[in-house]
């Protein structure tokens, strides 16, 4: 992958390295957070954004508990598709755009404090997303919470395909 070329997103990330070290994850999360709004009325926290690994966090506030005070399923899934899809957006073409195609979520146990979503591509799977302007790719994700139990398990299957208009 020596000839990779940045992309959008990466190139909007990059630019952080102009930003003092000290303000550099909350200017991060006021960037993202525009770009997709629901993150920010959520309350995402981009913990980390890498090419091969994207790490997203919510804290357990008011705002996205269910009734018995825990993250409620949504928020939970709209964790584990954000880092899902951030992953993917870190390596799509700049000729392409990220679709959710596909998403199965099993509550396994009750989870305790704010929770942190893992998503991983490898990099058979970054090269394939370079190689083609369409695709779909299985993207692994681990939801973790503070007591560092697996409250969900989760399948994302994202597809791309070109951004420009559609040829019939």
């Amino acid at each position: 992958m020596s000839d990779h070329k940045p992309n959008r997103l990466e190139r909007q990330l990059e630019r952080l390295d102009e930003v003092p070290a000290f303000a550099r994850n909350w200017y991060r999360n006021i960037v993202l957070r525009r770009a997709v709004p629901f993150t920010g009325t959520a309350g995402l926290d981009f913990l980390q954004m890498g090419k091969g690994l994207v790490e997203v966090g919510i804290k357990n506030e008011k705002r996205v508990q269910n009734h018995i005070g825990g993250v409620h399923a949504s928020a939970m899934n709209l964790l584990a598709e954000t880092a899902t899809g951030m992953v993917v957006g870190m390596n799509v073409r700049d000729d392409c755009i990220p679709l959710a195609k596909e998403l199965k979520m099993a509550f396994k146990k009750r989870a305790t404090g704010g929770l942190r979503a893992v998503a991983t591509l490898s990099d058979e799977q970054r090269a394939a997303m370079q190689a083609s302007d369409k695709g779909e790719v299985n993207v692994a994700v681990t939801v973790t919470d503070e007591a560092g139990v697996n409250p969900v398990e989760c399948e994302f299957v994202w597809a791309w395909i070109p951004s420009g208009p559609r040829k019939n």
